[in-house]
């Protein structure tokens, strides 16, 4: 039984929830985090766009069992090695569907948000179904999801997402897109096809481009921001991003979660880095 729960979540990709915190950088950076009304709100948006996102994620695996089978390491996910059943797929899709209509319905979200939801769902369908096989088109969807969720976080209460914290989670967006794509073709390039249209050289140039960028606008909103302590935090992401582009230099495969859960260093960093922003911003 416990067997059969750890190949569920596994299949859902629990530890991928983590890129779902950016939800709450527009609650944080709008110094409404200790507004009880509103993070109940993102709290439970959070849960459904997790629950979204796995639905997306057993779609993908549903649509790409065979070719994981042939992956070093995908071979091992629960549908590519048969300790999850398809039955048992389509069944969780639907109990996610469920949680997701309960979690938005319970804090009655609005039609914008819905919208949001429903456009990360279907382009992340369609990425699934074929788009992820053209060049530049499965770059720009995966760097969608991380725009669609800050905007998704900043809707659920009815904020506006500030221009710099766009600009800044779309460059690093890229960046991160673009560094995954880079370390798979050591790893997967017989397995997904798009990477026979990509080089090093091509991804190395426009993912440094896309980090330079995204400390500069990180740098000109902690300017532009009433707050001007804030700049201090620029040094940190700095540091930050270098730690990171040093262990997707070496021998990772570039998927930033695995790059994140995987380095202690990293993970320190960024708490201390989150210590000290929350500290700035709500002292």
């Amino acid at each position: 039984m416990l067997e059969k729960v750890t190949n569920y979540l596994k299949l859902i990709r629990v530890k991928h929830y983590l890129k779902n915190f950016l939800i709450f950088l527009p609650i944080i950076f709008s110094n409404n985090l200790f507004k009880v009304d509103y993070l109940v709100k993102v709290i439970f948006a959070f849960l459904a766009f997790c629950f979204t996102s796995s639905i997306v994620y057993i779609i993908n695996d549903i649509k790409d069992r065979e070719k994981d089978r042939l992956h070093f390491k995908k071979k091992d996910r629960p549908l590519a090695s048969n300790k999850v059943s398809l039955l048992e797929a389509y069944i969780l899709i639907l109990v996610l569907a469920l949680l997701t209509y309960v979690c938005t319905w319970y804090i009655h979200i609005t039609l914008y948000s819905v919208i949001l939801l429903i456009i990360y769902l279907l382009i992340n369908i369609l990425y699934s179904f074929g788009l992820k096989n053209i060049p530049l088109v499965d770059i720009i969807i995966l760097v969608s999801g991380f725009i669609i969720r800050v905007l998704y976080g900043g809707a659920v209460i009815g904020i506006e997402v500030s221009n710099w914290l766009y600009l800044t989670v779309m460059s690093m967006a890229f960046y991160l897109a673009l560094g995954k794509r880079r370390n798979e073709i050591n790893h997967s390039k017989e397995t997904r096809k798009v990477l026979k249209y990509y080089n090093k050289e091509f991804l190395d140039k426009n993912m440094y481009m896309c980090l330079g960028l995204a400390i500069v606008f990180y740098s000109l909103w902690t300017v532009d921001i009433n707050n001007s302590n804030l700049i201090w935090t620029v040094p940190f992401v700095i540091i930050i991003c270098m730690r990171y582009s040093m262990i997707v230099e070496g021998d990772s495969d570039g998927d930033p979660v695995e790059v994140l859960v995987k380095d202690k260093i990293l993970l320190l960093m960024l708490f201390l880095y989150a210590v000290i922003l929350m500290l700035l911003l709500y002292l």
